[in-house]
């Protein structure tokens, strides 16, 4: 247990060094063409999660996402107090992530952001985002286990383009980019109503594609 919690957080952390480190690069490099840099953050990302599932994923299953947690604790693969645990080290992962991201850049180490991502069209993006990202998961660990890896960082490299909120998708990740005050950041204030449709979109993944998939609970979990 304390490998997969430590390959939790080293995962957690590595994805949140690059999602803030390539926006701050991205931004500085881009002379202020937004879509530039948010091609500069998304390839990056989509490129992370690839690499971060194929190392980690033997050792604890690669979630690092409460949403993925709770979504594997409600289907019986993995046991709620391990889930509890494992959503702490993804959580404190961000962070340190924001943090290495941040020092390596000489910006200081915790910035709250001022960049408002909230309203509904912003909801719904965040909504889209999580449901087809559970749906990526499921549905190849259905088909194709191996294939996890590649459709996850292509899903999230989609996300940033065609979902208003540039597709978060994650708790974790929402809770840590409120730390930084750079291209990827979120006002703490807009943090509750985004992982709360996060939360929300997992659940309705879930329950859809158990049932699209006919899978039967085992009782005995």
């Amino acid at each position: 247990m304390t490998r997969r919690l430590f390959a939790e957080w080293l995962g957690t952390l590595f994805l949140l060094a690059v999602i803030i480190g390539s926006g701050i690069m991205a931004d500085r490099l881009s002379g202020g063409i937004e879509g530039l840099a948010l091609l500069g953050n998304t390839l990056p990302t989509g490129a992370i999660l690839v690499v971060i599932i194929l190392i980690f994923g033997p050792v604890s299953g690669a979630h690092f996402n409460p949403a993925v947690t709770l979504v594997f604790a409600l289907r019986g693969d993995i046991r709620p107090t391990h889930a509890v645990q494992y959503i702490i080290v993804q959580i404190i992962g961000g962070i340190c992530g924001v943090m290495i991201a941040q020092l390596m850049f000489d910006l200081p180490l915790i910035d709250l952001s001022t960049i408002a991502r909230t309203g509904v069209g912003k909801w719904t993006g965040e909504f889209v985002a999580t449901f087809g990202l559970i749906a990526t998961i499921l549905g190849c660990l259905k088909s194709r286990p191996d294939a996890v890896p590649y459709a996850v960082g292509l899903y999230i490299t989609a996300g940033y383009w065609f979902t208003s909120s540039t597709s978060f998708a994650n708790p974790a990740v929402t809770i840590a980019r409120s730390l930084s005050d750079t291209f990827a950041g979120i006002s703490p204030a807009h943090i509750p109503v985004f992982i709360l449709v996060q939360l929300f979109a997992a659940v309705v993944a879930a329950i859809t594609f158990d049932w699209l998939f006919g899978r039967e609970t085992d009782p005995a979990k």
